[in-house]
C-alpha cells in the first residue's frame, strides 16, 4: 500500500482465506494452556517455596460461637505459620491475618489452595478478590484439584492433629481458643520432632523469606502492543465500544488483551488468562482457569 497508495487493496482476511484455499498457509498450531492452579503441584526444596492456606474443621465454641480456624503452613519445614480462629471464612479476614504474616515472615513463592472461597471462584480465571491480590504481590497462584485434599495431605495431617489437641472438647469461647491455638502453634513448631525432619522440629528449619510486602501495589506489566482495560466496579469490562461482563472479583483491577488471531483476542490477568474474545460476535467468554506463560 506504501508503494501504491492508489490502488486498492483486498482485506487482509481476503487474503489469508484465499491462501489458506490455496494450501499455502499452514493452520496456526494451538498452544496447550494449564488450568490456573490446578497443573503440576511444587514439590518444594526450601523454605518459603510454597506455603498452603486452608480453612478446616469448624466447630462451636462453648458460648455457641463459630469459629473457623484459618491456617498456613510452609510446605517444606512443615513450620506452622499462622492458626487463627475466624468467625467466618471470608476474604477480608483471611487478608487481613496475610497482611500481618506476610510483614512478621515476608512473602512465600507460590500460595497453594483447595479451590472453595475465599481462595478461588467459579469466575474468569477462577480468581477471588484473595488471589488476584497474592497475584499482584507476586506470588504464584497454585491449586489442588478438586476432590482431592490428600494432595494437600501435610495441611489435612495438620487439621486432624490441631483439632485433636484443641478443640475436643473446644474452649469457653473463642479468645481463649485462639490462646489454645497459639500454645499449641509454639509446641508444635519449637518442640515436636518431626520425622520428615529427621526428627527436628520445623522450628529449627524454616527462615523468613527474603521477600518483602510491597507497601504499594503496582498493577501487573503488559508487553507494549497489548491493549489494556480496567475492570469496572461491577465487573464490567468496555473494550471496542461495548461493555462485557467480566469477573466482579476483579473490580478495580487492570487486564492486558492481546490479539492473536484476526478478530480473536486473549484477556489476562498478570500471568493468568481470564477469557477470550470474538471481535465479529462481540461476544467475551470467560475462562473457567488458564494461565500459561504469557505471551510476548
Amino acid at each position: 500500500e506504501a508503494r501504491e497508495p492508489g490502488s486498492s487493496w483486498p482485506a487482509a482476511s481476503t487474503i489469508g482465506e484465499a491462501l489458506r484455499r490455496a494450501g499455502l498457509v499452514s493452520p496456526r498450531r494451538k498452544v496447550r494452556r494449564v488450568g490456573a492452579g490446578s497443573g503440576r503441584l511444587q514439590d518444594p526444596q526450601r523454605a518459603n517455596e510454597v506455603w498452603s492456606i486452608d480453612y478446616k474443621g469448624q466447630f462451636r465454641t462453648g458460648d455457641g460461637q463459630w469459629c473457623y480456624p484459618l491456617t498456613v503452613v510452609d510446605g517444606y519445614s512443615r513450620y506452622l505459620l499462622a492458626c487463627v480462629g475466624h468467625r467466618q471464612p471470608s476474604g477480608a479476614a483471611a487478608r487481613a491475618s496475610l497482611e500481618e504474616l506476610f510483614g512478621e515472615r515476608g512473602l512465600p513463592e507460590r500460595m497453594r489452595s483447595d479451590n472453595g472461597t475465599p481462595f478461588a471462584s467459579a469466575g474468569a480465571g477462577r480468581l477471588s478478590q484473595l488471589s488476584a491480590w497474592w497475584l499482584k504481590l507476586g506470588i504464584e497462584v497454585e491449586r489442588i484439584a478438586p476432590g482431592k485434599p490428600q494432595q494437600n495431605g501435610r495441611h489435612e495431617r495438620l487439621h486432624r492433629t490441631l483439632k485433636a489437641q484443641t478443640a475436643r472438647p473446644p474452649a469457653a469461647d473463642r479468645q481463649q481458643q485462639q490462646e489454645r491455638f497459639d500454645r499449641f502453634r509454639e509446641e508444635y513448631n519449637e518442640e515436636r520432632p518431626h520425622e520428615a525432619l529427621g526428627q527436628r522440629p520445623p522450628g529449627s528449619v524454616y527462615e523468613r523469606s527474603g521477600r518483602s510486602c510491597p507497601e504499594e501495589l503496582a498493577d501487573p506489566d503488559y508487553p507494549g502492543h497489548w491493549e489494556r482495560r480496567r475492570v469496572k466496579k461491577d465487573g464490567y469490562v468496555r473494550f471496542q465500544g461495548r461493555a462485557h461482563f467480566l469477573s466482579e472479583a476483579l473490580a478495580k483491577q487492570l487486564t492486558g488483551w492481546v490479539e492473536v488471531d484476526e478478530g480473536a483476542w486473549e484477556v489476562w490477568f498478570g500471568p493468568v488468562e481470564l477469557a477470550l474474545f470474538d471481535a465479529s460476535q462481540a461476544k467475551l467468554r470467560p475462562l473457567g482457569a488458564k494461565t500459561a506463560g504469557r505471551r510476548s
